[in-house]
């Protein structure tokens, strides 16, 4: 008999397979890693061989419920061991991972094929102080994830810390006062510290610098030896685009002069202008910020803090809002490979004034 699929007897409705539904959710577990912080909450894989893309794409919802709660998620104990099965991680949570535009920090591209980069490209002995990636910038990336393809032999952690708890401990009037003026970002680029501003914007063009520029809102300001400084003033306190509460989101600390390493600090404050530094911030109307409240500032964003070791594997998810990081002095080698993804405008998010 001829035994070609066209002539088989037909497959009656009792012989079909079933499809069968697996719950994911049975896949992993969820536990905060401390039990007097919100962040981050852990997820593990509950049998061996649970890979992360597996159940990702079924749990994003409840995922970004976690991230929306926590600020932070912590994937650990997953078979995640190079950058493709990082990049398919952040694929099945994300749009896809975004290019990294308007630097602040020295990153590499780790492989042509995928927007992944080294976290930042620091010396190990240098301490880096927390903040929102990009909180900067008139475009941020929502979601930021990193990855521990090799640990540390000592230190290198990434503290986080919640800016929901960051906000609540500003003084009002401090508060009050950043949100009525703003915060103004002045940057010079390439003038013997920082990043030149070819490698900024990603491009040797100043026209294209000035076209990008117009379209956010910074303006440009060409020196002498094609040297250039840029201006913009942006919100203090934005509202998140999916709960719509307000949290502290800005560089006013990060970038101020006076969270330079003390080292360089004394050094560059000592013979340079204020708006002649690689970064520095003002309030909005151009004013100095007081030394003191950046002081307050900076005990606040370090008192918020908590931190863990990491693990070969990890990969902790991080609402860019919620949550800022930082990272420690580190011994030994230490890769950390990072993504970013969700592109927002902060001026197309309400400054959520009016629930303060």
């Amino acid at each position: 008999m001829d035994s070609h699929p066209g002539n088989a007897p037909p497959i009656k409705a009792r012989d079909r397979r079933k499809a069968v539904r697996i719950d994911t959710s049975s896949l992993v577990t969820y536990a905060p890693l401390f039990e007097q912080s919100a962040l981050p909450m852990v997820c593990r894989p509950a049998a061996a061989g649970v890979g992360a893309t597996e159940w990702i794409p079924a749990q994003r919802s409840r995922i970004e419920q976690l991230l929306l709660e926590h600020g932070a998620v912590l994937l650990r104990g997953f078979p995640i061991r190079t950058v493709d099965d990082f990049n398919a991680c952040v694929a099945s949570v994300s749009s896809g991972a975004l290019e990294y535009m308007f630097r602040a920090s020295p990153r590499t591209q780790i492989d042509s094929r995928f927007n992944i980069y080294t976290s930042t490209d620091y010396p190990a002995p240098e301490r880096i102080f927390p903040h929102n990636e990009h909180a900067y910038s008139p475009v941020f990336p929502l979601r930021l994830y990193f990855y521990c393809h090799t640990a540390p032999a000592a230190g290198g952690e990434t503290p986080i810390g919640a800016t929901r708890s960051i906000l609540e401990q500003i003084p009002q009037g401090v508060r009050e006062k950043f949100m009525s003026h703003g915060v103004m970002y002045v940057r010079n680029y390439g003038d013997g510290m920082g990043l030149p501003w070819q490698t900024v914007f990603q491009t040797d063009d100043p026209a294209q610098v000035d076209e990008y520029c117009r379209g956010v809102g910074i303006t440009t300001q060409w020196k002498p030896g094609n040297r250039l400084r840029t201006r913009q003033v942006g919100p203090a306190v934005v509202a998140h685009p999916r709960t719509g509460e307000p949290l502290w989101f800005n560089h006013a600390t990060f970038f101020n002069a006076l969270s330079l390493p003390r080292a360089a600090q004394d050094a560059l404050l000592a013979t340079t202008p204020p708006e002649d530094l690689p970064q520095n911030t003002f309030y909005g109307d151009g004013s100095s910020i007081e030394p003191q409240v950046i002081r307050d500032l900076q005990r606040i964003y370090l008192d918020s803090l908590v931190q863990f070791p990491w693990e070969q594997g990890d990969v902790l998810l991080i609402d860019n809002m919620l949550t800022v990081h930082a990272r420690n002095p580190f011994s030994g080698a230490r890769r950390i490979m990072t993504a970013m993804s969700e592109p927002q405008r902060s001026a197309d998010i309400l400054s959520g004034k009016s629930r303060l």
